[in-house]
């Protein structure tokens, strides 16, 4: 453990040489290693708790032995990382070798959308662009669509979704969200995706007619609407909310509820990137969120959509203990990833939380399963497996929205048959 401390604290002096003004990741490479043993993983999570994500970001954390920890890392440190890291016998794979040029080419010229101009689904979007978005669609489809408010934000913004109702009888809810980590933008737009396909297809499609009827439908594209508006504008990797936290800025919004709150899997320090709030339900956001959910009546499905990782994950995140409901929970789960894989052959692997992923406290799903009853609630890491991470290319925003569209149609199939 001594060799262990010590690498810590050489690279840590390495870390106080470094300073950026501008957040801009030139050179900047993401490392796949993967822990050999016991003081591997301890190592990398002493790493972790003491960096911040403009240095050296954890992509996907340390977990335990055998399990790969994606990194990235700037170019001041490289050298003397890839270094330790080949001394510790757990060799770096480099996945991405210059992650600016992969944030240039997500957000190359697009289309100025306006409520007058065709959406292109197939890029990604600005908040404002998804906001004129949203009063369009809606518009358009005024006889089952409409928009509904939830919140404000820390810095004011509304916090908007819509709700998609195409029977006068009551139905039982499903709630969709996305972009609760503002950095992973597949998920607001594969959500943004299948939303359009929802209303779109509706009169033309019988199997998405049905779909559709058999829930009342809460869908919201942009959680962190401050982070997301923040990686557009300044930090193409932020991940947190934008509230001030003493010397530092954020709160990790899916560590912030009141289920099981800031205990394993969430960080008291305000400045890491798993920061837990000083309390539960401090943002803004997910106290919002959470009593708009909480006031509607009958809700049957719950799904926190995030990337990446291909996973299809159920509570508990707090503990590898299994909930009660488990069985279900997964079964459904199951035929999500059947449905999804027939589509282009995605792979993704399904279980709790905890045992798939990661143990994580005070999350969304295990609040909706754990205080609101709500048995089918899930978090989905969408695409990919880790060759692009969070930079995930456009050309994937329409498969991925076409395979998780059969993927949330299998599961409310499965919910509505049992």
């Amino acid at each position: 453990m001594m060799r262990v401390h010590s690498l810590v604290l050489s690279f840590l002096a390495v870390l106080a040489l470094v300073h950026s003004s501008q957040v801009r990741y030139d050179g900047y490479k993401v490392v796949r290693v993967v822990p050999q043993k016991a003081e591997h993983v301890v190592a990398l999570k002493s790493l972790q708790g003491q960096t911040g994500h403009d240095k050296v970001d954890f992509w996907i954390p340390p977990r335990q032995v055998g399990v790969p920890v994606d990194i990235s890392i700037a170019p001041a440190l490289f050298q003397h990382l890839y270094a330790s890291f080949t001394l510790w016998g757990i060799h770096p794979v480099i996945l991405t070798h210059d992650v600016q040029e992969k944030i240039d080419a997500q957000t190359q010229p697009r289309l100025n959308v306006g409520v007058d101009v065709d959406f292109d689904y197939g890029k990604y979007h600005s908040l404002s662009e998804i906001e004129s978005w949203m009063k369009s669609i809606t518009e358009q489809y005024s006889d089952k669509a409409s928009l509904f408010e939830i919140t404000k934000s820390y810095e004011g913004r509304t916090i908007n979704g819509i709700k998609i109702k195409t029977t006068t009888e009551s139905k039982p809810a499903f709630w969709m969200e996305g972009g609760i980590h503002s950095r992973e933008w597949i998920s607001p737009a594969t959500v943004i995706y299948m939303t359009a396909q929802m209303l779109e297809t509706y009169d033309s499609n019988k199997d998405m007619k049905d779909f559709v009827d058999s829930f009342e439908w809460y869908i919201l594209p942009v959680f962190n609407v401050d982070g997301y508006e923040y990686t557009w504008t300044t930090d193409r990797m932020w991940r947190k909310t934008r509230s001030k936290q003493g010397e530092c800025v954020g709160v990790d919004p899916n560590r912030n509820w009141d289920m099981e709150w800031c205990k394993e899997g969430a960080s008291k320090n305000p400045c890491t990137d798993t920061y837990c709030g000083p309390s539960a339900f401090s943002e803004v956001e997910v106290k919002g969120v959470a009593d708009y959910i909480k006031g509607i009546p009958n809700v049957r499905g719950f799904i926190d959509f995030h990337s990446y990782s291909e996973l299809w994950m159920s509570p508990w995140g707090y503990t590898k203990e299994l909930p009660k409901d488990y069985s279900n929970m997964d079964a459904a789960g199951k035929a999500a990833c059947d449905a999804l894989k027939a589509v282009h052959g995605t792979k993704y692997d399904h279980g709790s939380i905890a045992n798939i992923i990661y143990v994580a406290s005070g999350s969304s799903a295990d609040w909706t399963y754990g205080k609101l009853d709500i048995v089918y609630s899930y978090g989905v890491e969408l695409r990919d497996k880790g060759l692009h991470g969070f930079l995930l290319p456009a050309d994937q925003i329409i498969p991925s929205g076409e395979e998780t569209m059969q993927a949330v149609i299998a599961l409310a199939k499965y919910i509505t048959e049992h």
